[in-house]
C-alpha cells in the first residue's frame, strides 16, 4: 500500500529516515518485532479456520484506497498489533498531503504562552509510547467488528504541551483541529470547514493522552494522520483527531458537527423518571468483547476474540456454547490497560451440527456487557457493544 506512507521519492524521503532515526524508529520497530504473539497467531500448519454462517458469501474486506473506509477481516487478524496497512481506516474530510518539513502546530486561546512547534521540535522532547487499541463509533455486527486495530504509539504527551503553554482560569474546552477540511452547506450557506473534536479541560489533561508521531516503529503513515496525530486512550476513534495542526483552547462548547451533530447517539433514557430520547458525543468506548475466530487442529477447537472498553480493569470474560454455561475464558496476560485484549478459550468435544457462540466481559466495577436485548433503545449505530453471538457448523 504505497499511499499508506509518505512519498517513496524526493526529499522527502531523507527528511523520513533523519526523523525516524532521530526517535530511535528502527530499534523500536525491532523491539516490536521480536515480541511473541499470543492466541492470534497465523494459522499454523494444519490449523483451520472455521467458518462462521452469519457471515455472508458476499461479505469481502478490500485493499485500501485514497479517502475510503478501510475495515479488517477480523477472521484473520493474526498479530497482537495491526499492521500499519490493516488497522482501520475511517476519515470525513478528504486525506490531506502534508509535508513534514513546513508542518507547525500552534497551542492557541487561553492560554499564557501561544506556541509554535515543528515536528523536530516535538522529536527532541520527552518520549512517551503506550499500546492502544481502539474501534471506530461506528464499529460493530454489520461489519463484524472491522473498524478496530491495536498498535503502539511513540510520541509527546499532551499535558506536558499544555502546562508549557499554560491554561489560563475559566477554560471550559480544549479543541483538536486536523489540516482536513470541507465546504458544507449549512443554512444556504457553504462553509469551509476542519475537522474538529474537543476534551474537557479534565479529560484533556489526562496524562495517557498523547501526540503520536511514530506508530509500529515507522513515522506516522499518511493515511493515518501524518505527521502527528492525538490518540485519547479509551475512548472511539473520533476522538483521535489526524492531521493535526491546532489545539485552542476556549471558555465555551465546541459545538463543531462532529461534536453536536454527527457521532451522536440518539436513544431512550430514564431522566428524572422520564422516558426521554437523549443525544450524547461519541467519546468513551463501552464495555464490548467479540468472538472473531475459531480454528482447528487435529480435532481440537479454540475460540478466540477481542476485548476493548475504556481502560477500567477486567474481572473476566465469558463464552457461552449453545444453552451451556458460561465459561472462563483466557485473557492474554500480555495485554495492557487501553490495549485490546485478546482471550480465548479451548472448546472441548464438540458435537458435530450447527452451534451458537457468544462471549460476555465483566470489569471490576461489576459493569456486564449486555445483550442486544438488554441495550439501550436507540436510533442510530453508534456505540453498538451489546453480546455477539456467532453460528458456526462443526
Amino acid at each position: 500500500m504505497s499511499s499508506n506512507n509518505d512519498s517513496k521519492n524526493g526529499p522527502d524521503k531523507s527528511r523520513r529516515e533523519l526523523l525516524k532515526s532521530a526517535v530511535g524508529g528502527s530499534a523500536f520497530a525491532a523491539s516490536v518485532a521480536a515480541l511473541p504473539s499470543f492466541v492470534f497467531p497465523a494459522l499454523a500448519q494444519g490449523e483451520k479456520l472455521i467458518p462462521f454462517t452469519d457471515v455472508p458469501d458476499t461479505f469481502r474486506v478490500g485493499p485500501v484506497r485514497p479517502n475510503a473506509v478501510h475495515y479488517l477481516d477480523t477472521r484473520e487478524i493474526d498479530s497482537y498489533f495491526t499492521d500499519n496497512e490493516d488497522f482501520y481506516l475511517v476519515q470525513h474530510y478528504g486525506q490531506p498531503e502534508i509535508d513534514n518539513t513546513s508542518w507547525r502546530l500552534r497551542i492557541t486561546g487561553m492560554v499564557d504562552k501561544e506556541i509554535e512547534l515543528s515536528l523536530e521540535d516535538l522529536v527532541q522532547r520527552d518520549v512517551f509510547e503506550q499500546q492502544v487499541g481502539f474501534e471506530c463509533g461506528g464499529n460493530g455486527r454489520r461489519l463484524f467488528q472491522g473498524l478496530i486495530g491495536n498498535a503502539r504509539w511513540r510520541g509527546v504527551t499532551l499535558r506536558r504541551l499544555l502546562e508549557e503553554a499554560g491554561i489560563q482560569e475559566g477554560a471550559k474546552e480544549i479543541v483538536f483541529f486536523g489540516a482536513d477540511m470541507a465546504t458544507e452547506t449549512i443554512r444556504e450557506q457553504e462553509i469551509d470547514k476542519s475537522f474538529a473534536r474537543a476534551l474537557s479541560i479534565e479529560d484533556a489533561l489526562r496524562p495517557e493522552n498523547m501526540l503520536a508521531y511514530e506508530m509500529n516503529g515507522e513515522p506516522l503513515p499518511h493515511y493515518h494522520g501524518k505527521p502527528v496525530r492525538l490518540i485519547v486512550p479509551g475512548w472511539y476513534g473520533v476522538a483521535n483527531v489526524k492531521w493535526l495542526t491546532q489545539i485552542h483552547v476556549q471558555s465555551t462548547r465546541y459545538m463543531g458537527k462532529f461534536m453536536g451533530r454527527d457521532y451522536v447517539t440518539l436513544k431512550k433514557d430514564n431522566i428524572g423518571g422520564v422516558e426521554r430520547w437523549v443525544e450524547n458525543s461519541v467519546s468513551e468506548m463501552n464495555l464490548k468483547s467479540s468472538i472473531v475466530r475459531v480454528v482447528e487442529v487435529g480435532g481440537s477447537y479454540r475460540i478466540q476474540g477481542f476485548v476493548l472498553n475504556n481502560g477500567t480493569p477486567l474481572e473476566s470474560v465469558e463464552v457461552k456454547i449453545d444453552e451451556g454455561p458460561w465459561q472462563r475464558a483466557e485473557i492474554n496476560p500480555r495485554s495492557t490497560k487501553y490495549a485490546w485484549k485478546l482471550f480465548s478459550l479451548n472448546w472441548e468435544n464438540p458435537t458435530s451440527g450447527q452451534h451458537t457462540i457468544v462471549s460476555r466481559v465483566t470489569d471490576i466495577d461489576g459493569n456486564v456487557q449486555p445483550t442486544l436485548e438488554d441495550m439501550p433503545e436507540q436510533v442510530t449505530y453508534w456505540e453498538d457493544f451489546a453480546q455477539f453471538p456467532r453460528t458456526l457448523i462443526i
